[in-house]
């Protein structure tokens, strides 16, 4: 059965059928509804409580229900919710007022009034207005057949969370010990901005990201994580706990901040849930639970949900470094350093369909099906991180037009320089106009950014961001030209084949593997990134390794890819990262 588009319990449709009939008040509705079940202000206005008379005439009143992807929904069942609540009072945990700052349909409000007898007051949010009325439906039905359990005063508010002035409950939480308990959406800003939702906190860089960190992407955030943060800032010194479902790096990025904000937090856990058998989908996410008020915290202990009873990892800040497993990492903390190369992201154009080419019967063909004849000056290979399977590449599957040697750099010399490049740049000159980053703003036509010197280098060495394989790539030019990579790889580039070998055996050394596993979060949509490898100290992991273990390294290489390299440029090439390294020092001291 349903009203306004949601569901409703035949024993709560009954009973409001039974007791609102010969109610014509709205005060005298909500007084009856507050005296038999404890919430609030049942009807928020005339209009709710005739409309809701009206339907109850109905004995079935079906309505389509929206899309609920613009508000970042996932309801959670009862199951979890319970067994949520239920862990939670094995941690001694009596909640006199009960937050939720996204309810939906109340699942995590009905598991509490099952489990917490002492509660006083609860409030619960939803932006979505049928939701509103299903929480309440669910409170009287829950009430119906438990009628002996405690009834709190219960406040279902349709607001959107990130209009909610908290400061009107904040005067009733004073020594009460508070749960902030919840499912926050599973979401980015910019996926719900792309669904034009309604549900999106105002527009703003809350992480403080500058430059091109900010437009590039490091400032796009999880909904989750912004209304996280919320419940800190506003309760922090509050006592009390919280208790939400969010995706895990929602709380790595929490403890991440964590050293920076230094908030009144602490007991972090994080239990690790199955999206898939819980939501249908295929997100890693885990309960996210920590204390209120207390002396800050850095760490965070990681359990199975499912089965509580040993910890199977810790993770947050030791000293001054961020690390993903404190027993890899004690292992392997020597190479913690500052990498003496700077990494760098691949090519990066926003225009696949354009600029992803492949080549047949020596004619260039575009995603597009459009086939097309090109110079070759400004044709480079392109390898993607699904290129990066072997040890070593030297050829590609795909092309990419570089149409700029620098970022920024003018274009005008294509249309006079390379006639059938700019024919074909300019017959799509549309699907650049149209590319929605902001880092094409003003800047010259076919613009791409990722480049530079850099990534005319003809050696580099790269690794993947995007999978979850610890090896390095050796990449090798091709007739003559540099490989370039996409911007979901990340490089370096060598002049000299023999550092960039060297570089390799290096990187591919099981200390670093060690390493990097101790310091990556392999439930990160990039579990490498420039941060995590720039703390490689190449210096340090040669000295550690020696010449004489490279060297056997080296002869393996030339036996396996038929090369004839030797370790003649060893100490030109320990002497130059030694080099670079100590002046790096100097800067940072």
């Amino acid at each position: 059965m349903k009203i306004f588009g949601t569901h409703i319990s035949s024993g709560a449709f009954d009973y409001l059928s039974n007791h609102l009939g010969q109610i014509n008040s709205i005060k005298e509705a909500n007084n009856k509804l507050y005296r038999a079940f404890g919430i609030v202000n049942f009807f928020e206005c005339e209009n709710d409580f005739q409309l809701l008379k009206k339907s109850l005439l109905l004995t079935e009143n079906i309505v389509s229900e929206s899309d609920r992807a613009e508000y970042g929904d996932f309801q959670t069942n009862s199951e979890l919710t319970n067994s949520i609540a239920y862990y939670l009072t094995t941690k001694k945990i009596q909640p006199s007022i009960v937050i939720e700052p996204t309810c939906g349909k109340g699942s995590f409000i009905i598991a509490s009034l099952a489990h917490f007898n002492k509660i006083k007051q609860v409030f619960g949010i939803e932006i979505y207005k049928p939701y509103v009325w299903e929480s309440k439906f669910n409170i009287i039905d829950f009430y119906l057949h438990n009628p002996s359990e405690n009834k709190p005063d219960i406040s279902i508010i349709h607001s959107s969370i990130f209009d909610f002035d908290f400061n009107s409950i904040l005067k009733d939480i004073k020594t009460s010990e508070l749960l902030i308990i919840g499912n926050p959406p599973w979401v980015t800003n910019s996926k719900l901005g792309s669904l034009n939702s309604s549900n999106l906190p105002e527009k703003r860089n809350y992480k403080n990201y500058s430059g091109i960190d900010a437009i590039t992407g490091r400032s796009n955030f999880d909904i989750a994580e912004y209304i996280t943060m919320m419940m800190i800032e506003q309760f922090q010194n509050k006592e009390g706990h919280v208790a939400l479902l969010v995706k895990n790096s929602v709380i790595k990025n929490i403890l991440f901040e964590q050293n920076i904000k230094k908030n009144a937090i602490s007991g972090f856990e994080k239990h690790r849930i199955d999206s898939k058998k819980e939501f249908n989908v295929s997100v890693e996410a885990s309960l996210f639970y920590f204390k209120l008020n207390t002396k800050p915290a850095y760490k965070c202990t990681e359990f199975d949900f499912y089965n509580n009873s040993e910890p199977t990892l810790n993770f947050g800040w030791l000293k001054d470094k961020f690390i993903s497993n404190t027993k890899l990492y004690i292992d392997s903390k020597e190479v913690d350093g500052l990498c003496p190369f700077e990494w760098r992201q691949g090519v990066k154009h926003d225009c696949s369909s354009i600029m992803e080419l492949e080549k047949r019967d020596g004619f260039f063909v575009n995603t597009l099906n459009e086939t097309i004849e090109l110079e070759d000056n400004l044709v480079y290979g392109i390898l993607k991180s699904s290129d990066l399977k072997d040890i070593v590449v030297g050829k590609t599957r795909k092309f990419t037009i570089i149409t700029q040697t620098k970022v920024g750099q003018e274009t005008n010399y294509i249309e006079r320089l390379f006639p059938k490049t700019f024919s074909y740049l300019n017959t799509h000159k549309k699907n650049f106009n149209t590319r929605k980053s902001s880092i094409y703003k003003n800047k010259p036509l076919f613009s791409i950014f990722g480049i530079g010197d850099y990534s005319f280098k003809p050696y580099k060495v790269a690794i993947s961001g995007l999978y979850k394989t610890f090896h390095f790539t050796l990449v090798l030019p091709h007739n003559g030209k540099p490989i370039m990579l996409d911007d979901t790889c990340y490089m370096l580039g060598f002049s000299k084949k023999e550092f960039a070998v060297y570089t390799l055996l290096i990187l591919n050394s099981d200390l670093v593997t060690r390493f990097l596993k101790s310091i990556i979060f392999l439930d990160a949509k990039r579990a490498f990134t420039k941060d995590v490898l720039m703390r490689i100290d190449l210096a340090q992991v040669a000295n550690l390794i020696g010449k004489g273990k490279i060297s056997e390294k080296l002869d393996v290489f030339n036996e396996t890819y038929n090369t004839n390299l030797n370790m003649d440029l060893w100490n030109d090439f320990i002497e130059e990262i030694s080099l670079v390294r100590n002046q790096q020092l100097e800067l940072f001291n």
